[in-house]
């Protein structure tokens, strides 16, 4: 089960992927912005990364530009992805993390997985929990 940090950024996640792409020989996966979604939040976010995955060797780091006004800062850019092939150990996770913290993002079905759920635990971690789509 990977462990993958999540890097939010504040509508510069293109030009961050190029940088890691180019300096760490990465090999980019996914792109999606928030325009290739089916309800785009609003045409300003159009050409912003909803989310993007790229391969570092035989490890992954995922991006996002934040879709509101900027709430990115240092302490809080980096959350936790946890990501199942299951949508119940998915959702069980879930639960589990929500137990005395903030849910951001209720579990539900997306555009992009089966099963995804964004919580803020007790600690003050950020977690995503993601179930990847078969295929």
């Amino acid at each position: 089960m990977p462990v993958t940090p999540y890097l939010m950024m504040n509508g510069n996640a293109k030009e961050a992927i190029q940088f890691y792409e180019q300096a760490l020989g990465a090999e980019v996966r996914t792109i999606i912005t928030y325009g290739d979604m089916p309800d785009p939040p609003s045409e300003d976010l159009k050409d912003l990364i909803a989310h993007a995955k790229m391969i570092i060797e035989e490890s992954a780091l995922m991006f996002s530009d934040a879709p509101g006004p900027s709430t990115i800062t240092s302490g809080n850019q980096v959350t936790i992805c946890i990501s199942t092939n299951d949508v119940e150990k998915s959702k069980r996770f879930f639960e589990a993390l929500s137990d005395g913290g903030r849910v951001k993002m209720p579990f539900q079905e997306t555009s992009f997985s089966p099963g995804y759920g964004s919580v803020t635990d007790k600690f003050g971690v950020t977690f995503q929990i993601d179930t990847e789509a078969p295929g």
